[in-house]
């Protein structure tokens, strides 16, 4: 008989960063306890950042930081950060599809509309006047730059590249930056003051992001953040926080197109004639390139 252990059924999930802070607040000092819910609330700045930036940024000291960590239970700011990135990564993409499957009909029909229940709740945060403000300056922010960066890697690298074209094809100098490792280097080369990014980012945070953001506030350019579980991020100046689907489930990227393509009419609503003669421009190359598109598109 095999003498591994197996796991027991039923046993209690590892306690999440807010657990913690219910569980110990009321015997926290004043100071700790407003840093406590600074780790809550500010998980980025946490895992982005040392204890002194971390305390410089919460108006406390460093070793109110590290204090209040232990305190928390952590052997220090590190085993907080891994505690943090447990927390935002939620369960891996397999699990995640695991879940989905579970939840769906076995028939076509009723996957169809599973994932279309999803994408109206996605689009549905996209209503409120306060997202719409938030979407007013995005525009703005990416229209009067002098060249939009437009940042994702994986499956957001795709939808990076597809936004960055159709910017480019209705006049407005746009690059993706979809390269992971070092290769993104050469992408982030270009970047100047005067430009601006779009980014596409998700928990956890890896080191692509950090250098593009380090990158653009170095330049001082302004970076416009979709996410749905990034908060605050230094350099950020807006948030459009787009769901993909639930948390534990399979991400879903349908609502993140969608505004990325009211993006592009919004842009192009801002100088409709230099929009509109940019594509007639872009008509043009095609029919040089090829003749018979004319003959298509006359048809």
């Amino acid at each position: 008989m095999s003498t591994k252990t197996m796991p027991r059924r039923g046993a209690p999930k590892p306690l999440t960063l807010s657990d913690r802070v219910a569980g110990v607040i009321g015997s926290l000092r004043p100071a700790e306890r407003r840093m406590a819910r600074f780790f809550v609330e500010q998980r980025s700045v946490v895992l982005l950042n040392s204890a002194a930036e971390i305390a410089d940024r919460a108006g406390t000291s460093d070793a109110t930081v590290v204090r209040t960590a232990r305190a928390l239970g952590f052997d220090g700011l590190a085993s907080l950060r891994e505690a943090i990135l447990s927390d935002i990564t939620g369960p891996a993409p397999a699990d995640r599809l695991t879940k989905t499957l579970q939840d769906v009909s076995a028939t076509s029909d009723g996957v169809l509309a599973h994932v279309l229940r999803e994408h109206y709740s996605s689009l549905e945060t996209m209503t409120s006047p306060t997202f719409g403000a938030a979407f007013e300056r995005a525009v703005d922010m990416l229209f009067a730059a002098r060249r939009r960066y437009v940042f994702g890697i994986g499956p957001s690298g795709s939808v990076a590249e597809y936004a960055a074209l159709q910017f480019n094809r209705i006049g407005l100098r746009s690059s993706a930056l979809s390269r992971s490792g070092i290769g993104l280097a050469d992408g982030l080369q270009d970047m100047e003051a005067g430009d601006a990014v779009l980014m596409l980012a998700y928990a956890p945070i890896y080191r692509e992001v950090s250098v593009v953001l380090e990158r653009a506030g170095e330049l001082g350019v302004p970076t416009v953040l979709i996410s749905d579980s990034l908060g605050s991020v230094g350099g950020v100046v807006e948030i459009l926080p787009v769901a993909r689907g639930r948390a534990d489930h399979l991400a879903m990227h349908g609502a993140t197109l969608v505004l990325i393509e009211a993006m592009i009419v919004a842009l192009a609503a801002k100088d409709k004639s230099a929009a509109v003669d940019a594509l007639r421009q872009f008509g043009t190359l095609r029919g040089a390139i090829d003749k018979s598109w004319l003959k298509r598109r006359s048809s």
